[in-house]
């Protein structure tokens, strides 16, 4: 019996779909406000709670095999998730974090993050930690779709930088596959793996590729990075609730490209191309 988080979430929702069609026993672990959907759909048990309400993780952790963590571990919950395994005996966990640790800036959630893999490496768990690149697949997703909602209505991009940057996003099927595989293999204990798309891309190559898949031809008009990041930095003086921060520009021309070969030697994961993927998206609305 798995205790899942963060199954009614974009990522989780299909992590949750493939443990069910591989036969594993599922208890979902929600809040009280989560739409059950998809959870009532797969008739999947579930129970509710919170990652801050300790006793809440122990309740569900009881009479569990293993915890399969979707949610977020930028929210500092890293410490009872992992306490409640261990006072509960629940030594089985997989941990989904984010290649964001990498960053060369400092945003808080990265702290966050390296403190919490950080113990659950030097807990007494047998613990798998997958790291995805940025997730993308349907219309849910809060990434590639926001691209490809602005390319439906204008031709013209402007990109904050020279869009030269590498990007590698994975598609979420093939991300949902890679996570129970890591759960159902021992091979992966104690081990931390990389989960990117199938080659590095440009920004530019990205845009371009989305919009072939959309039948467009787009226009993309390059700011230098110095001006975007000079305008968003006034931008944020007179907004109370900036849509766009100067930090950003930053994120957004850092190279986010990663090796997944180890995940391809352990896991067996074969991710699809960006191009196959895009095109999957895009036909789904």
């Amino acid at each position: 019996m798995i205790l899942l988080t963060g199954a009614t979430g974009f990522l989780g929702e299909f992590v949750l779909e493939e443990l069910v069609k591989r036969g594993h026993e599922v208890t979902c672990f929600v809040r009280k406000t989560s739409n059950l959907d998809k959870i009532k759909r797969l008739n999947v048990k579930y129970v509710y709670g919170e990652l801050d309400d300790y006793m809440s993780i122990c309740t569900a952790l009881k009479g569990k095999e293993a915890l399969i963590n979707i949610a977020s571990l930028g929210f500092g919950h890293a410490p009872n998730i992992v306490n409640a395994c261990e006072e509960m005996g629940v030594k089985r966990s997989v941990f989904v974090s984010t290649t964001g640790i990498f960053t060369k800036l400092n945003p808080d959630s990265k702290g966050v993050r390296l403190e919490a893999e950080k113990l659950i490496k030097e807990s007494g768990l047998d613990y798998t930690i997958i790291r995805p690149t940025m997730i993308y697949g349907t219309p849910d997703d809060r990434n590639m779709w926001r691209l490809v909602k602005y390319l439906k209505r204008l031709p013209v991009l402007p990109i904050l930088g020279s869009g030269t940057y590498l990007q590698q996003p994975v598609y979420v099927k093939d991300l949902a596959n890679v996570i129970v595989n890591a759960y159902e293999k021992n091979v992966s204990i104690k081990k931390a793996y990389n989960v990117s798309g199938a080659k590095p891309l440009t920004y530019n190559e990205v845009v371009n590729i989305t919009g072939k898949a959309l039948g467009k031809k787009v226009i993309r008009i390059h700011i230098p990075i110095q001006v975007s990041y000079n305008l968003l930095k006034l931008y944020e003086k007179v907004s109370k609730k900036p849509k766009l921060k100067a930090e950003q520009v930053l994120r957004l021309n850092e190279n986010k490209d990663f090796s997944y070969e180890d995940a391809k030697n352990d896991l067996g994961y074969n991710p699809l191309s960006f191009e196959e993927g895009i095109k999957l998206e895009v036909s789904e609305r």
